[in-house]
């Protein structure tokens, strides 16, 4: 035996590169810190160290979550030949993805859970309301992160192909959310699904994060299986639409029927809705995952 470890040979300058990321990574952390602060009105220290709001710090956590996701792909899509080029690449990437998960949140406020104030739930400490609020920006920056990779580079067409892509993810997760609740209303005789998370069942919370988490690792097999076209503004963003929503649903299907055969003695209505039980909705969301991975391992 020559050798213990047989390392793979890197550049002199990953060393660099390395600080590069990580610095812009904690600037950019501190200033979605900054702009939650300044959104909270100056009192996000206050909000969980002297009010103690679990809530808040677990919506803040997804959104920075959310950021390092992206920043992952704008690492992984810039040059390691270059150190203002790799620079520029993840700052321009870090401070839109800031920008696209607020204006996520904002549309999954509006748009998709529609039906209550969420950002009131969360200052009310509602910590169901929180966890699905982290899981949708997790969710959006996961396919952000797949469209970066799928476009590669900084010129205006991959800024338009990763923008589009914003666009897709709402509106993969609006449909796939609203089959969610109607399969909710099916089952349960308690009421809706946004009427469950605002009156602050942590089990259903779980659940609908794992179908949300499973949706977004699904779709990021999208860009595995598309050519990307620079050019082709229309055609990306239906191609990203029609086989990301197509991949959302099997994923769904597939993962309901895991649920019933792997928990085939558990009434998980029963369960979830009327007893609350975590551990059953932590197991669904395991599920919805793993499925999720294995499709996606299969694809990429």
């Amino acid at each position: 035996m020559s050798t213990l470890v047989n390392l793979i040979p890197v550049s002199s300058d990953l060393i660099w590169y390395f600080a590069i990321d990580i610095g812009i990574a904690i600037i950019l952390l501190s200033a979605m810190w900054w702009v939650s602060s300044l959104l909270q009105g100056g009192s996000a220290t206050n909000e969980l160290t002297k009010k103690d709001n679990f809530a808040y710090g677990i919506s803040v956590a997804g959104r920075m979550l959310a950021l390092c996701i992206v920043l992952v792909g704008a690492v992984m899509n810039s040059k390691t030949d270059d150190f203002l080029e790799s620079t520029i690449t993840i700052l321009t990437y870090g401070v839109i993805g800031i920008v696209l998960i607020k204006i996520g949140r904002f549309a999954h406020d509006k748009i998709i859970l529609n039906r209550f104030d969420k950002e009131q739930n969360i200052q009310d400490r509602n910590v169901a309301v929180a966890m699905v609020d982290a899981s949708s920006s997790i969710a959006t920056a996961l396919i952000i992160q797949s469209v970066m990779l799928w476009a590669k580079g900084l010129d205006a067409n991959a800024m338009i192909a990763v923008i589009s892509g914003f666009f897709v993810t709402q509106a993969i997760l609006l449909t796939m959310t609203r089959i969610f609740e109607r399969r909710f209303s099916e089952h349960n005789r308690s009421g809706a699904l946004q009427a469950a998370l605002e009156k602050g069942q942590l089990a259903v919370a779980i659940q609908h994060s794992g179908n949300l988490l499973g949706t977004a690792m699904a779709v990021t097999a999208t860009g595995h299986m598309l050519e990307y076209l620079p050019h082709g503004y229309v055609s990306n963003v239906t191609s990203w639409f029609i086989l990301g929503l197509g991949l959302a649903i099997t994923q769904a299907i597939l993962a309901a029927l895991s649920k019933r055969i792997v928990l085939y003695r558990v009434n998980l209505e029963q369960e979830i809705d009327q007893q609350h039980n975590i551990g059953v909705a932590s197991i669904e969301l395991t599920i919805s995952l793993g499925i999720a991975l294995i499709l996606r391992g299969l694809l990429v």
